[in-house]
């Protein structure tokens, strides 16, 4: 399958590197303070499953489902909660999970939203950044890796609902995206 693609970005390696990293610093930082990880579906799955199984204190999962983007490959900035937490999260350590922050108007959205049911705190662990496409201004204290300004598939991200079963993140070929 990889020979399809033009440019593989991150290699299946360095994802598990990383991913096992940044379980590291989680574990660390949130030590007796049983965070709560939110996934955001979908693209997130694959990095939380492979993110919790790597941490080592307690902690407990939450999915939210969120969308701005439909088919296109650019985010329309209007977000829609399709699935909301189960979990009260008053008073507690929240951890948002994410697959990419691009323009940050998503997860923009997401942190207002979810600050205002009263969490003790509200953090970001995202996969991949795009820190040149921002259009909001948003703190993510744990980042796997900065990709280029070029639309990302593989490890849990998506193309119209293809690739994300990719081992690696590969650089959406241009000609495939229109």
């Amino acid at each position: 399958m990889k020979t399809q693609f033009d440019e593989i970005l991150i290699e299946e390696k360095e994802i598990r590197a990383r991913v096992s990293e940044l379980a590291a610093q989680l574990s660390e930082d949130y030590r007796d303070r049983d965070p709560l990880l939110v996934c955001v579906l979908k693209g997130a799955v694959f990095f939380m499953a492979d993110l919790v199984r790597e941490i080592t204190i307690s902690c407990e999962l939450d999915f939210m489902a969120v969308s701005s983007y439909g088919s296109a490959t650019d985010s329309s900035g209007v977000v829609r909660i399709l699935k909301d937490l189960d979990a009260n999260i008053e008073g507690r350590n929240v951890i948002i999970v994410e697959d990419i922050i691009d323009t940050g108007l998503t997860i923009s959205y997401l942190m207002k939203n979810l600050r205002a049911r009263n969490p003790a705190s509200v953090e970001v662990c995202t996969l991949l950044t795009k820190p040149t496409r921002r259009k909001a201004d948003v703190n993510c204290r744990y980042v796997g890796f900065e990709v280029p300004d070029q639309f990302v598939i593989g490890y849990g991200l998506d193309y119209r609902e293809d690739y994300r079963n990719l081992r690696f993140i590969a650089a959406l070929p241009e000609e495939d995206s229109r």
